[in-house]
């Protein structure tokens, strides 16, 4: 991931069609500086042309089978799927398809099962006694009728549902499926809640041998069908860490050693995401969901948030080889689930952190890039979004790229005000970036000998002053009020 930049190529409210989008704008991403796209899902959901692929049905269906309401996915048709990453390599750019294993939706036949039903608050509380009930937990598939696959999903590969019908009613909660691997929740999972392995649908049963040996047929079927370069896997915290561990360590061994794996789970704390990570023997990068809440409290809070604890608390901190950082996702963007957006003035900062740090491995969300509005509803009434686009975005790219190389010195001395100089290396010259989140700021920052009388400007054109170093490499360099200035050699 030398110098890797990854973008989110989607955002949760996307009108769809994304694979053909994605495909004509691959020669751009690349010429912008991206190496990497991260795609949503590309297998059918429950909802048809109206999911967004985390409702998964049938993991087979890349947008191939009349199924769900009819042939493609929200973002196109396994041909245009398979067209989008061959042009994203024709370009020299990775594809990390997103992948979704905590559960199924959308079941094709009922099925009498035995339930008992979990306080929400605490899943280990049992609050029924056992009881009959029908699920909609048989997977069959009909349209597929076992292409690539025969394997059928029933209860015994479920542990948990959320709907059932009881004497002909429809009754809901979190029910606990009773099957031959027990009447408890998997243990090797996140304990929020007292225990997460519930998350929503039918809940997939990992002490199920027959579904583990299924799940690695069906990922040597995707990678070999797709030729992806790696998989972004969601909701981590809610199945069996030990599971994942035995599957990751098969796709390294035995269909790509060099496959990259980027994980979601979401903790605000990266001592959690670090514990998460060893259990993985660093098999696995993890989003750095502590640095984007460091984001969104500094654009809240403005000129009382103490910028030299931006970092504090961070992956990118704690454990920068195994983090990728981000700015928004589509989990973050207003009216979704974990609304914490970053407010726009502040957005040109964070970027600036995450693209001109050392070690950091960025991913720009999609309408950072290109902007999007959007409409949905809060509290039963409509609200229009509008998420403009970072309009320095394409400088920050360009900047990692030119200048954004070597030993990196940090400045963080001021609540207001902080630095980070990026000494270059043979083939690039380096950077001095400085950022503000009050007025206007200034920083006296002496950088060796070799600077001596070197004259800088500012790359991303805030400030049309040059700053002049002194003999010994001393100089003063200025940024505008809440704003990011990226200073170089004039002569680079």
């Amino acid at each position: 991931m030398m110098n890797g930049v990854m973008i989110q190529y989607f955002h949760w409210y996307h009108p769809g069609d994304l694979w053909n989008e994605f495909a004509g704008r691959a020669a751009l991403l690349k010429e912008l500086g991206f190496t990497a796209a991260w795609l949503p899902p590309a297998t059918k959901g429950d909802l048809g042309r109206e999911s967004r692929g985390y409702d998964l049905y049938d993991l087979y269906d890349l947008g191939e089978f009349d199924q769900k309401g009819g042939i493609p996915t929200r973002y196109g048709t396994r041909e245009e799927y398979l067209n989008a990453i061959e042009k994203a390599h024709e370009a020299g750019i990775s594809v990390y398809a997103d992948i979704v294993l905590n559960h199924r939706m959308g079941g094709d036949e009922d099925e009498r099962i035995t339930v008992h039903q979990v306080d929400e608050e605490d899943r280990n509380k049992v609050i029924s006694e056992p009881m009959e009930v029908s699920a909609n937990t048989r997977f069959t598939f009909p349209a597929r009728n076992g292409k690539y696959s025969e394997f059928i999903w029933d209860y015994r590969c479920f542990s948990g549902i959320d709907i059932a019908s009881k004497n002909g009613e429809k009754i809901t909660g979190i029910f606990k499926i009773h099957n031959e691997y027990g009447t408890e929740w998997t243990d090797d999972v996140s304990h929020q809640l007292g225990n997460y392995d519930y998350l929503m649908g039918a809940d997939v049963e990992y002490r199920n041998p027959h579904v583990v040996r299924e799940m690695k047929n069906w990922i040597r079927w995707y990678f070999e069908t797709t030729q992806v370069d790696g998989f972004r896997l969601d909701a981590l915290k809610h199945f069996s860490s030990d599971f994942l561990k035995e599957w990751i360590t098969y796709i390294k061994t035995e269909v790509d050693p060099d496959c990259y794996i980027l994980g979601e789970f979401w903790k605000d704390d990266a001592e959690k995401i670090g514990i998460f990570s060893d259990k993985m023997d660093e098999l696995i990068s993890c989003f750095d969901a502590p640095l984007h809440y460091n984001f969104f409290r500094a654009s809240e809070e403005g000129s009382d948030y103490d910028l030299r604890r931006i970092l504090t608390g961070s992956l990118l901190e704690k454990r920068p080889l195994y983090s990728v950082s981000f700015v928004e996702n589509h989990d973050t963007q207003q009216l979704q689930a974990l609304e914490s957006t970053v407010k726009d003035w502040f957005k040109p900062l964070a970027y600036a952190i995450i693209l001109l740090s050392e070690d950091a491995y960025p991913c720009v969300f999609y309408p950072d890039l290109f902007g999007t509005e959007y409409i949905d509803t809060k509290d039963g009434e409509e609200v229009k979004i509008i998420m403009p686009k970072v309009e320095i975005l394409p400088a920050l790219l360009k900047a990692r790229h030119q200048f954004a190389h070597g030993e990196q010195l940090r400045y963080f001395d001021d609540p207001d005000c902080i630095a980070w100089i990026r000494k270059g290396d043979k083939e690039h010259s380096g950077c001095v970036t400085i950022i503000s989140n009050n007025e206007e700021g200034v920083k006296e920052i002496e950088m060796g000998e070799e600077y001596a009388h070197a004259t800088f400007t500012d790359f991303l054109g805030h400030r049309s002053d040059e700053v002049t170093a002194d003999e010994n490499g001393k100089a003063v360099f200025r940024v505008n009020a809440r704003s990011v200035s990226v200073w170089v050699r004039s002569d680079a």
